[in-house]
């Protein structure tokens, strides 16, 4: 049972800045805490083992446990004012696309308090059916109920009036069907959902209550730190209005695209979409009058195809008038608001690495890593490992096991481990990017605020035979501590702000065995640093692969949508542009920026039963490169063991390709053989499917070992593989795998730049290097 576990208000820090540590402690009334360095997470017994240092620090102490709820779900708050106060009669009103309307009570537009039973709100009610709900506050509660279902993924005008003065209640839906904008063309059953109720009441709505408007939930309770929100609902709402008085059906319909002047708050949520996508993206803003602006808890999705759609753009920059919605989720977070239990002050002369705060509560510890970097402007080593965060917060509690085709992915039954069931239990600890919401729907949103449980040591993971993204870098760390490198530790987050003017001061910069997702800051720093003659080593596999952006408002927060390439969802129609910049997203192949051209090598095939080796090519024998090999045989197999499916070729894995930018001067080093037919090519490989694509008949099938010179005496070395890191201590260090990258490594440390001599090997030449 996990009874301890936690996160930090940051990924990456810095000397001279602090970091905040939230944790929560179930069924503990104390738990210690310290600050440790991770060296190596990979507790395989055919491995060096788990090698954490404790680092002596102030917070090691003992701390009070107690116990931390995460409010999953996404909503729009508007803060209570006295113009909702004032309200007696009133309307509301919207468009809806409800996507689990048979979920049970889900709040739509509602100034509803549960505690007290007080005021009044549009609801969808247990029985699926759109409802108003007034109650006087005394626990009295009036629900009037269209007594229709609500379709799933159709768009209806919904929309609800109460008179005071006579006690008049009006309810009503109607189905808005056209050729693009929902599940159905066709208009035949349009009779079968629409509805409209109209009955007198005595009960009148307590309005003078503490609730704030909501939009897609309703208030539970309120706390001294925030209000509880529950009822949320899963769908999209487009155009919602607020009225204060009892408009008509036909009334409210002219309110749709021209608000009345006196309405109390018509909400558009399409408003602050620029020529640069969204970019306060939690910011609701009212275009009445009153400026009502509210904003979105847990970052619900925007961009989102509204009830107008036409499927002529599908850029919501382009037409943001048929962008007007906002998809909400039961199980959306992106901050899980826990109280600050410690802080770390970093000291001025505290060593760039991994890092990670160990709370131990009896049996139970978690472990909350973070990434400490140098500050801003300097480099205290030649070398800097360019650690994957993007990528791990694309993966951040994959919960692969209860995934589709699993178990056909891997060619075995997958391995639960401790914290898989513990995630299969708390889906308030929210998804990755792999996964989909309760409602079917894509997971567009990561962030680091929440524990993330299988970013932590001694981790292992379903989908691989053994590791999987950070736990599996730490391989790298291990061997460069062992082989005595000084490096820095920078991040994705670093590069996407800083760009090449964080790799400059380096002589090369090496990636992790997976760094799969990027924006394009990222790529565009990594291009320039190669090109002012900066050394690369890419020692892994299908990287610099989906398009990402970060969040103008909380950097932390990644986004990417998928479609046309490997993935467990795909974004639905006209809603493939990322919000937070309006760029198109899906890969980097089909925008012009295969890997191939970064890095000599791109993503074409994966498997994930057992890895295999490398063999030499004969360019590995050209004088050129020829150095690279020196200690390893002509016939040896190259990695023919590993922690990590028994080799150093597999997993995923890249390929040489000329026609999508492998540069034409390309060494191709060493192929891959030998993979098995759970090893398939993916889908943009494949232009049909058929027999004969497994890895055991398909030559196009293999991870490639490649090496190319760069402007300015630079190089790229690229190995094609996920599973290579895991080679790297076999045979205590002493083994083929570990002396390509040691031979590699030292050449690109050179200050002086290297160049590329048609008729021998790399010499050192006069002119200064170009970083």
């Amino acid at each position: 049972m996990v009874t301890i576990n936690g996160y930090a208000d940051k990924l990456r820090v810095e000397p001279g800045q602090k970091i905040k540590f939230m944790i929560n402690c179930e069924n503990h009334e104390k738990y210690q805490a310290e600050i440790v360095q991770l060296i190596h997470g990979d507790i395989n017994p055919e491995g060096p083992g788990l090698k954490i240092k404790p680092i002596d620090t102030n917070i090691k102490k003992e701390y009070k446990g107690r116990r931390q709820k995460i409010h999953s779900g996404s909503y729009v708050h508007v803060p209570d004012d006295p113009l909702f106060r004032d309200i007696h009669s009133f309307s509301l009103q919207a468009m809806i696309w409800p996507t689990t309307p048979d979920k049970g009570v889900q709040g739509l537009l509602t100034k509803w308090n549960d505690e007290t039973k007080a005021g009044y709100g549009l609801f969808i009610d247990k029985g699926g059916c759109l409802a108003l709900w007034i109650g006087d506050g005394s626990g009295k509660v009036e629900k009037i109920s269209t007594g229709k279902k609500l379709v799933e993924r159709c768009w209806f005008f919904v929309g609800a009036s109460f008179d005071t003065s006579t006690g008049t209640v009006t309810v009503f839906q109607k189905p808005i069907v056209e050729t693009f904008n929902g599940r159905f063309s066709l208009r035949y059953s349009l009779e079968k959902m629409t509805a409209h109720r109209t009955e007198v009441i005595k009960l009148k709505p307590e309005t003078e209550n503490e609730a704030p408007f909501i939009i897609a939930g309703y208030l539970e309770s309120k706390t001294s730190r925030k209000d509880i929100v529950k009822g949320i609902y899963n769908g999209k709402i487009d155009r919602p209005r607020l009225a204060d008085r009892s408009l008509t059906q036909q009334e409210m319909e002219q309110c749709i695209e021209a608000p009345f002047d006196d309405l109390v708050a018509a909400w558009d949520f399409a408003d602050n979409i620029g020529r640069n996508g969204i970019e306060e993206p939690s910011k609701i803003i009212d275009k009445s009058k009153n400026k009502l602006h509210g904003t979105t808890s847990n970052l619900p999705a925007r961009a989102m195809t509204g009830y107008n759609w036409t499927g002529d753009e599908h850029n919501f920059i382009h037409a943001p008038d048929q962008y007007g919605a906002i998809h909400f989720h039961d199980d959306d977070l992106t901050d899980a608001q826990w109280e600050v239990d410690f802080e770390f002050d970093i000291p001025d002369n505290f060593k760039s690495g991994v890092y990670a705060a160990h709370v131990k509560a009896g049996a139970d510890e978690d472990y909350v890593p973070f990434f400490v970097r140098p500050k801003k402007g300097t480099a205290t080593a030649k070398i800097a490992f360019l650690i994957p965060t993007a990528s791990y917060l694309a993966y951040a509690n994959t919960k692969f096991h209860d995934g589709p085709l699993t178990q056909l992915m891997t060619a075995r039954a997958p391995i639960i481990e401790q914290h898989d069931m513990y995630l299969m239990e708390h889906w308030e600890y929210g998804h990755s990017t792999y996964e989909t919401h309760s409602d079917g729907s894509g997971t567009c949103y990561s962030s680091p605020l929440r524990p993330i449980l299988n970013m932590r040591p001694k981790v292992k993971t379903n989908l691989s035979p053994s590791l999987w993204q950070f736990n599996a870098d730490l391989h790298l760390v291990d061997w460069l501590t062992e082989m005595g490198y000084d490096f820095d530790v920078i991040t994705d987050h670093d590069l996407h702000e800083e760009g090449v003017d964080l790799l400059e001061p380096y002589n090369v910069v090496l990636t992790g065995s997976h760094p799969e997702y990027y924006s394009k800051n990222m790529l565009d720093g990594i291009e320039e640093y190669q090109h002012l003659g900066g050394r690369f080593m890419y020692l892994g596999a299908n990287g610099f692969y989906w398009i990402i952006q970060y969040s103008p408002e909380k950097p932390e927060i990644i986004e990417v949508r998928k479609k046309h390439a490997v993935n467990t969802w795909k974004a639905e129609a006209g809603e493939l542009h990322l919000s937070f910049s309006g760029e198109y997203g899906g890969i980097w192949r089909h925008r012009g920026r295969a890997p191939q051209k970064l890095t000599g090598v791109g993503f074409v095939a994966q498997g994930f039963d057992v890895s295999s080796y490398y063999r030499r090519n004969p360019d590995s024998f050209d004088p050129r490169v020829s150095w690279i090999f020196e200690g390893v045989g002509a016939d040896e197999l190259i990695g023919n063991f590993g922690l990590v499916g028994g080799g150093a070729a597999g997993l995923e894995i890249d390929a040489y390709d000329l026609s999508l930018g492998t540069p034409p001067e390309t060494m191709l080093l060493a192929s891959s053989e030998g993979h098995t037919n759970t090893y398939n090519p993916v889908t943009e490989e494949m232009f049909s499917p058929g027999p004969g694509l497994g890895g055991a008949e398909n030559p196009r099938v293999r991870a490639d070992m490649t090496y190319f010179p760069t402007p300015n005496g630079g190089a790229v070395f690229s190995t094609g593989s996920i599973a290579f890191l895991g080679s790297l201590s076999y045979n205590n260090y002493d083994n083929n795998v570990s002396r390509i990258v040691g031979n590699v490594l030292n050449k690109f440390m050179l200050d002086e730049p290297l160049s590329w001599e048609t008729e021998g090997s790399y010499q050192v030449v006069s002119s200064k290097h170009g970083i």
